[in-house]
């Protein structure tokens, strides 16, 4: 699912900006209220990047907000356990690192 919204996101920034530049080639090459017209349209297209861009940047501080306060609580509520499992990731961590 993660990576279906990613792709998806990607997917809508390479649109907008593909749009975007070929609005401002177009605007280049016309003159008068035609190249005014499109340059608008191009500044309207990056702008609703921007916005889609500034929505998900919400969404995910939303989602990593509700992340910390579910571990904040899984932690409070299981205190040996959560030590437990930082010190054996910390070993693990320490072998792995040892390796190489």
């Amino acid at each position: 699912m993660a990576t279906s919204n990613k792709e998806r996101i990607i997917t809508d920034v390479k649109g907008v900006l593909d749009d975007a530049e070929d609005l401002l080639k177009q605007a280049a090459t016309s003159s008068g209220d035609r190249a005014i017209e499109l340059r608008e349209r191009a500044l309207d297209s990056l702008k609703r990047g921007a916005e889609h861009l500034q929505d998900l940047q919400d969404s995910l501080v939303e989602r990593s907000r509700a992340a910390a306060r579910v571990t904040d609580d899984y932690v409070h509520d299981n205190p040996w356990r959560s030590i437990g499992i930082a010190a054996t990731a910390g070993f693990l961590i320490g072998l792995l690192v040892n390796r190489r």
